[in-house]
C-alpha cells in the first residue's frame, strides 16, 4: 500500500528520495521508541520532533528533532542556542501551535510556517533518519542532508 500526504507530495515535488513506513497508531503505541519497534528500525535512528519554547518575551516556538530514545535536556538546549531559559510545550499547546496532533508533529509538515528547526547533531551519524510524516501512523525515512536543507535546520549538540 502506498502512503501519500502533504509531506510525501512535498518530497516528490522536490525530487527527494524517501521511504514511507506505516503502523497502527494507538495511545499505547505512540512514543518514538514504540514507533521504531513497530516499524523494525533502530530506536536511535527514529527521531521525534518536540516543540520547545524560549521563555523570553516575543520568542517564537521552535522545533527540536532528537533521537527517539533520547531525552531533551532544556538547559543544554538553551546553552546551545543562546537562550536564557527554555521550556517544553505541553501536548495541547504543541498541537495548537503546530496544528498537528502529537505523534504526527513533523518539521516537514511545518515548512514555511515560521518555526526554527534544530536537529540534534547525533543525526549526522546516520545517512538516513526517520521522522513523522506529518500524521499519526506514518514515518518517512530520508537523508539527513535533505531534511536539513528543506527545513533550513541548524544542528546543535544536545548530548
Amino acid at each position: 500500500m502506498t502512503f501519500t500526504n502533504n509531506v510525501t507530495r512535498l518530497l516528490d515535488g522536490k525530487g527527494i528520495a524517501y521511504t514511507t513506513h506505516t503502523y497502527a497508531y494507538s495511545e499505547e503505541l505512540h512514543s518514538a521508541t514504540d514507533v521504531a519497534d513497530a516499524i523494525g528500525l533502530p530506536q536511535a535512528q527514529v527521531f521525534k520532533t518536540l516543540v520547545a519554547l524560549d521563555t523570553a518575551p516575543g520568542q517564537k516556538p521552535l522545533l527540536v528533532v532528537i533521537p527517539g530514545n533520547a531525552t531533551l535536556d532544556l538547559k543544554i538546549l538553551a546553552r546551545a542556542i543562546g537562550a536564557k531559559k527554555m521550556k517544553m510545550a505541553a501536548r495541547a499547546e504543541a498541537e495548537r501551535l503546530t496544528g498537528l496532533l502529537a505523534g504526527g508533529i513533523s518539521p516537514l509538515a511545518l515548512i514555511n510556517r515560521g518555526f526554527v528547526v534544530y536537529v540534534d547533531s547525533r543525526a549526522k551519524s546516520f545517512e538516513r533518519i526517520y521522522i513523522s510524516a506529518g500524521e499519526r501512523g506514518a514515518q518517512v525515512g530520508l537523508d539527513i542532508a535533505d531534511l536539513a536543507k528543506l527545513t533550513r535546520a541548524r544542528y546543535v549538540v544536545l548530548d
